[in-house]
C-alpha cells in the first residue's frame, strides 16, 4: 500500500496509507489532513485542495494539465512550478513516498 506524506505549512508532517485508484485528496480527507479543504468535492471546480509537490517528485507525478492550472489560478496561496490540486494525483504504487506541501491556506 503506497504512503503519502502531508506536510503543513508551519512544518508537522503526517505520513498515511493510501488506496491506489484514489486521489491524493481522497487519501488526505480519509485521514483527516488539516489543511485540505476540498470545498468541490474532487470536481475541479475550485483550488481549495492545492498542494506543492516535493521536488523530487515534481517529474514523477507531472505537470498540471491545462483545465487544472487554470484552476490553480483561483488558489489562495502562491501557485509554483510544482502546485497541483491534489483532487488530480491519482495514487499508484510509482507513487509510494509521495511528498506534498500544505500551503498557508486554502480559502
Amino acid at each position: 500500500m503506497p504512503r503519502l506524506t502531508f506536510i503543513a505549512s508551519q512544518g508537522t508532517s503526517r505520513t498515511v496509507d493510501a488506496r491506489i485508484g484514489d486521489s491524493a485528496m481522497q487519501t488526505a480527507l480519509a485521514h483527516g489532513i488539516d489543511g485540505i479543504t476540498a470545498e468541490c468535492g474532487g470536481a475541479m471546480a475550485c483550488a481549495t485542495c492545492h498542494v506543492h509537490v516535493a521536488d523530487k517528485w515534481a517529474d514523477r507525478v507531472g505537470p498540471a494539465e491545462d483545465t487544472e492550472a487554470d484552476m490553480l489560478e483561483f488558489a489562495a496561496s502562491t501557485v509554483t512550478p510544482t502546485s497541483r490540486l491534489s483532487c488530480q494525483i491519482t495514487v499508484t504504487e510509482e507513487l509510494d513516498g509521495l511528498v506534498l506541501h500544505l500551503p498557508d491556506t486554502q480559502i
